[in-house]
């Protein structure tokens, strides 16, 4: 495992985290990546752990959006909305950075050692602890000051009332970036904090373009047509509610292998999302 090491005042240390009021004296790196890569236009996506399957998908396809724009998707490689934003930009072939909370050699949670692995392969690891260094609670809102400090804009989907990804928007508006937010479900504890966000003035995200804007982005992307025989019925079911394929069989008087086979060709063309057995439409583009 090869590791780096950026000192604060030279160079290649980021431009960027370098004008946050507490810049990290000392960065570690972990990955294939130059440390170059911090320094390319990155966009922080951050929300719950705890999140639901509706801002599982939204987080996957606004990493897999930006990334496949150009932009580094920087997030803490924490179980739910960090994970999925990690876990679209690779689907795309892009590159992701993680910020852990703990020493650079380990992989934290366990449970995310292989997407670490994958994280390594193009992009970065990054840490301001030591190897060695456990993991400890004070030590995630510490880092999240990093994720804010290295990108332009950060954007919060679900967030509790308190919440690390607050923490986190706290930041990137203390250091003078943008904060976007997902809107999510009025009646969800796990959007409480989120809204709230927007109530306070935080720019609403409702496609990847809206990100994309703020860095002067523009994409073309031609609308996709409507997918012909089972799979367009299928797509054309989603649009009006999420379904599981029982529920998709049964109101489209179809099997449910049939239902399957359409539902992964929708996935393979990323016109649909699956989380906890629900199928939903991806966010607009």
């Amino acid at each position: 495992m090869t590791l780096r090491r950026l000192r604060r005042g030279l160079v290649p240390y980021p431009r960027l985290l370098r004008a946050i009021p507490d810049p990290p004296p000392v960065l570690w790196l972990r990955g294939e990546a130059p440390p170059e890569l911090l320094e390319r236009p990155s966009v922080a996506i951050v929300g719950a752990r705890a999140c639901s399957s509706y801002g599982r998908s939204v987080a996957r396809t606004l990493g897999r959006e930006l990334a496949a724009a150009g932009l580094v998707v920087v997030s803490g490689m924490a179980r739910g909305i960090d994970s999925e934003a990690h876990r679209g930009a690779l689907e795309a072939g892009g590159v992701t950075i993680a910020v852990l909370g703990c020493g650079i050699d380990r992989d934290y949670p366990a449970a995310n050692r292989e997407l670490a692995c994958r994280i390594v392969e193009k992009g970065l690891v990054v840490s301001e602890y030591e190897p060695g260094v456990e993991p400890a609670p004070w030590r995630f809102p510490a880092r999240n000051r990093i994720i804010a400090g290295l990108c332009m804009a950060t954007v919060v989907i679900e967030a509790r009332e308190r919440s690390g990804a607050l923490i986190t928007a706290d930041f990137a508006l203390e250091d003078g970036r943008e904060v976007m937010v997902v809107p999510g479900e009025i009646t969800s504890a796990v959007s409480a904090g989120s809204n709230a966000l927007l109530r306070l003035g935080a720019t609403p995200v409702t496609s990847a373009a809206d990100v994309l804007e703020v860095y002067g982005i523009e994409v073309s992307v031609e609308p996709p047509g409507r997918p012909g025989g089972i799979a367009g019925i299928v797509l054309e079911r989603l649009a009006d509610r999420p379904a599981s394929i029982d529920e998709l069989a049964r109101s489209l008087r179809r099997t449910p292998g049939e239902v399957a086979a359409a539902l992964i060709e929708l996935e393979l063309a990323g016109r649909v999302d699956e989380g906890d057995g629900v199928y939903r439409v991806t966010i607009a583009r």
